[in-house]
């Protein structure tokens, strides 16, 4: 216990002493792979290592290589911080090291995800008799969603994929938005289906209404998914939601909406109508790390009909120890986890109803921010509607957009990525950390000011 007890010791101080460098320490990271090697040592060692040494080696070697992904500077990619709650509760986590796949083992993981389901339907308005999995990210939520889809639609068509695969069964049809996120075409990929029919979007990226009732009658009756957006990972844009799902119901076609950060909107009262009609849909995936700020990996798969869900997920082998009630190994691929669901819980009891509407409306607010700084840039142009935490701008041409990002990165105030949309480079600015401040919001304009001007 002594050595365990030293090593945390350790481990906590290093913690603390990163998250405070974060209001000041230059986002990008200042070391390369190369440089990090060496100080890790390349050759494994002949003797053992006392526990604390091996932490203090660890986190002095990589602190040099660590992007400041935490900091509320960070916009390059939809990616939150860490609540505070959410934090402390995963290092928990890791301290209880539980099995969390099966009720009569831990009955305290189990009890966390049940409570923390229904608070997360509660919260987005969705069904509330829906099955929530716990999954490592949006990619796997998707995935997870997809098959409970592909295979309700095939059984309607009188085909069993569970016994009988894939090849012989009728064709699967999906179809998606032009500007579908890629991590739809990565989950079909994995589910055998191949690349989704796209549908025309408009200049924001939402899907067109009448252009999917159109490709859906074209391509006749038969097993069919469609998939919607609840937030265009450019504009931050929402497909319209009562029109689509109507559409989709009248072709008899399972409906998939992909929401990983979008789909807290309608946490926000100020901000729910943007998922209106939503939940009519028959499936949801959202990221936990990404909107509501708990630590990786923490995906979010609801399924209105749990039975679909369990057939598709759920898995039995004769060492199991299966409740009547159902576990968590029903609703996620994953035999092996952590208890993401106990993190979710405390983010959510630490900030609330109220305070899961005012992080939402805080993050919107900042992305407004953005958007109404740029635009005093000279030679800067915001692209999209500021619907959400996206905004998009240019600088002009391809050519100066990219030198600006470049300068920006170089100077380290701030990190924020480039993109292609619509076939021209964009400075593309996600706005996802809770502690992402006014002054960070005005430091960061300061930072795009200067690098504009210097090019």
């Amino acid at each position: 216990m002594d050595e365990r007890e030293a090593a945390l010791r350790q481990a906590h101080g290093h913690a603390v002493r990163w998250l405070a460098s974060l209001s000041d320490r230059p986002v990008p990271a200042r070391a390369s792979v190369d440089e990090i090697v060496r100080a890790l040592g390349a050759e494994l060692p002949d003797a053992p290592s006392t526990p604390a040494d091996v932490v203090d080696l660890l986190a002095t070697a990589c602190e040099p290589g660590l992007t400041a992904f935490p900091s509320g500077r960070f916009y390059g990619f939809v990616i939150g911080g860490t609540e505070p709650a959410a934090l402390a509760t995963d290092w928990l986590v890791s301290a209880w090291d539980q099995n969390c796949v099966m009720r009569a083992v831990s009955p305290a993981y189990t009890a966390a995800e049940e409570v923390a389901g229904a608070w997360l339907l509660d919260l987005l308005g969705l069904p509330p008799d829906s099955a929530v999995g716990f999954t490592t990210g949006a990619t796997m939520a998707n995935f997870t969603c997809l098959a409970a889809g592909r295979d309700t639609v095939l059984r309607r068509a009188g085909w069993n994929v569970a016994h009988e695969g894939l090849v012989g069964g009728p064709p699967v049809r999906v179809v998606a938005g032009r500007d579908r996120h890629m991590a739809i075409d990565l989950a079909l990929r994995y589910l055998g289906l191949g690349r989704p029919e796209l549908v025309e979007a408009d200049e924001q990226g939402r899907i067109d209404p009448e252009a999917l009732r159109r490709a859906l009658a074209a391509g006749g009756p038969g097993p069919t998914i469609v998939v919607l957006q609840a937030g265009d990972i450019h504009s931050g844009a929402f497909d319209p939601f009562a029109e689509t799902v109507r559409a989709a119901r009248e072709a008899d076609a399972w409906v998939h909406v992909d929401g990983a950060f979008g789909l807290w909107a309608a946490a926000s009262p100020a901000h729910a109508h943007l998922t209106d009609g939503c939940a009519g849909a028959d499936s949801w995936a959202t990221d936990a790390h990404k909107t509501l700020n708990v630590p990786y990996d923490c995906g979010l798969a609801v399924v209105r009909d749990p039975s679909a869900l369990r057939s598709a997920m759920g898995e039995r082998g004769d060492y199991l120890i299966q409740h009547e009630h159902g576990d968590p190994v029903d609703k996620v691929p994953e035999l092996s986890r952590r208890g993401r669901a106990f993190t979710v819980w405390a983010a959510l009891r630490s900030l609330g109803r109220h305070g899961v509407a005012d992080l939402v409306d805080r993050l919107c607010r900042h992305a407004g921010a953005f958007a109404a700084g740029i635009c005093e840039i000279e030679g800067a142009t915001v692209l999209n509607d500021v619907v959400f935490t996206q905004v998009c701008a240019e600088f002009g041409d391809d050519e100066r957009t990219d030198r600006v990002l470049a300068r920006l990165l170089d100077e380290g105030t701030a990190w924020i990525s480039g993109s292609t949309w619509h076939g021209r480079r964009v400075m593309r600015i996600s706005v996802s950390n809770w502690s992402t401040t006014d002054e960070d919001v005005a430091r960061t304009l300061d930072a795009i000011r200067r690098a504009s001007d210097g090019t």
